[in-house]
């Protein structure tokens, strides 16, 4: 099992993008704290402002969201749903690139954080 957490602005915004723009499905909420979702065995744990994760570090470093690191969705059809996302607001870094394994695009939650969306050549 392969487990990711995003810290995130607003933990039902999150589960709204993941559930309704990629398919994920909720397991469990935890009010405005924090939501479980997951899709094709990869479970994403969204934590808002008020989760343990979010607290600030010893140092006073608080985590935030955004970032580079991402998982990678792999799809079937990426223009269909990169067109999809972009009927529905979704933000996106980049435009489709091709590489020696296929393309790929990257989107952003509401929050700033990355989705690599990828269709394999």
């Amino acid at each position: 099992m392969a487990s990711v957490r995003y810290i995130v602005h607003d933990v039902d915004q999150a589960v709204a993008f993941y559930r309704d723009s990629l398919g994920f499905r909720l397991q469990q909420q935890f009010g405005p704290a924090m939501a479980i979702l997951e899709r094709d065995g990869l479970t994403l744990w969204v934590a808002g402002p008020g989760a343990s994760a979010s607290r600030p570090m010893p140092d006073g470093r608080k985590p935030e969201p955004g970032g580079w690191n991402r998982f990678v969705l792999q799809v079937d059809d990426l223009e269909a749903l990169v067109a999809d996302l972009r009927g529905r607001g979704v933000r996106f870094r980049n435009d489709i690139v091709t590489g020696p394994g296929g393309r790929q695009i990257l989107c952003e939650d509401p929050s700033g954080n990355v989705v690599e969306l990828f269709q394999p050549a």
